[in-house]
């Protein structure tokens, strides 16, 4: 399967993200993506980036939250299996947990990277003029991994910091936040453009 170095990234920063690598056979994996269905946009948009991977089109599901019980609507959508894929669930995942992988820099070659895992997981505090990329449940030497990528790549100055039950997250100073949106609005996804800095 070929996949340019933007494509690359891309899977790099989903992965990075909200999504998951399903185990399919001993070598190959596929990818899930899920979003609340309100961000169903920008869902099609991650899939339309790797028509490679992706045929059909997404579903719309419903859940119940575990934590608060109520009924959660959501679109989803799966990627075919691939050995490339099935590489990358060798590096990000162990026991079973998603982990950042040492060698994340090669894997995150093109901004989109970074992009989309703002998207997915980054948020902009208007008040403060400050963003944050939260991390969840890695290990210290992960969250530095993942900051010291970011500063190298992208030249995005930040620190890490422990929100405790929240986990570890990348916080960008008021300093940065010009950067940040001069990188995510070359990808622009209308449904998310709350997230970009202004």
């Amino acid at each position: 399967m070929n996949l340019t170095k933007k494509q690359k990234s891309a899977i790099a920063g989903m992965i990075l993200g909200d999504g998951y690598l399903q185990k399919t056979g001993a070598k190959n994996a596929r990818l899930r993506l899920e979003h609340r269905a309100e961000h169903r946009e920008y869902l099609i948009w991650k899939a339309n980036l790797l028509p490679q991977l992706f045929q059909g089109t997404s579903t719309l599901l419903d859940r119940v939250h575990p934590k608060t019980n109520k009924m959660y609507h959501y679109a989803r959508h799966q990627s075919g299996a691939s050995p490339y894929l099935g590489k990358l669930r060798a590096l990000f995942y162990r026991d079973g947990k998603k982990h950042i992988p040492a060698n994340v820099e090669k894997l995150l070659r093109d901004d989109i990277g970074f992009a989309i895992w703002y998207y997915d997981d980054g948020y902009y505090y208007k008040r403060d003029h400050c963003a944050y990329l939260y991390l969840g449940k890695v290990g210290p030497i992960e969250a530095n991994i993942a900051s010291e990528t970011i500063q190298k790549k992208f030249g995005l100055k930040n620190t890490v910091l422990d929100k405790k039950n929240k986990g570890f997250a990348i916080y960008f100073p008021p300093t940065e936040k010009e950067k940040i949106r001069q990188i995510v609005e070359k990808y622009p996804v209308p449904v998310m453009a709350y997230k970009i800095p202004s």
